[in-house]
């Protein structure tokens, strides 16, 4: 009975050290790609990632997808996004939802980019419930739905995380001739 008892704490012991060296890889990896030092980043990230920790899994598809510290690999960018999504990490639903949507890394399909958009929108990822509220607003992989559409578009541009750099976006992109952004602008009435 002590064997077993010392073997399962061992076990649990082995298992913090692991997360905790993931975790540690993870802010080193960070902190070298939040500097832009992405040769340095990569290879903590990828370490990381590996291990299973969700961030930097999100992270090393960022740098697949933009081409940061490796050649750009919309393939690569996509997996890592997956597995990162796989673990209900918002910010890699709301890029998962973007590779389906625009058929990077897999072929395109709007009913699965709305799936993760959601999934992502429900976690109050602005982005996403902005990315939501245009497919409910075009009928792009899903139903069109005007009231569902406002609903998410006024979340995406008054969530506390982002919303002030969404609404600005829209301004932007309304003040450079996008008639879709004026559309939004004028439904929510901003």
């Amino acid at each position: 009975m002590n064997k077993l008892l010392f073997t399962i704490m061992a076990l649990i012991a082995s298992m913090a050290a692991v997360a905790q060296s993931a975790d540690k890889l993870y802010a080193e990896g960070k902190a070298f790609y939040d500097a832009k030092n992405y040769t340095a980043a990569l290879p903590k990230l990828k370490a990381a990632a590996e291990k299973g920790h969700r961030k930097a899994q999100y992270r090393l598809g960022r740098c697949y997808d933009k081409g940061h510290g490796v050649e750009e690999n919309d393939k690569l960018a996509f997996e890592w996004y997956q597995k990162s999504a796989a673990q209900d990490y918002a910010k890699a639903q709301y890029q998962l939802g973007k590779c389906y949507k625009n058929g990077e890394g897999v072929d395109k399909d709007r009913k699965k980019a709305v799936e993760w958009f959601a999934k992502a929108a429900r976690q109050d990822n602005a982005d996403a419930q902005l990315a939501l509220g245009k497919s409910y607003l075009k009928g792009k992989g899903i139903a069109a739905d005007p009231k569902k559409a406002k609903s998410w578009l006024l979340k995406a541009v008054n969530n506390p995380k982002g919303g002030a750099d969404v609404l600005a976006e829209l301004r932007s992109d309304a003040a450079g001739g996008d008639e879709d952004a004026k559309a939004i602008l004028a439904l929510i009435g901003k």
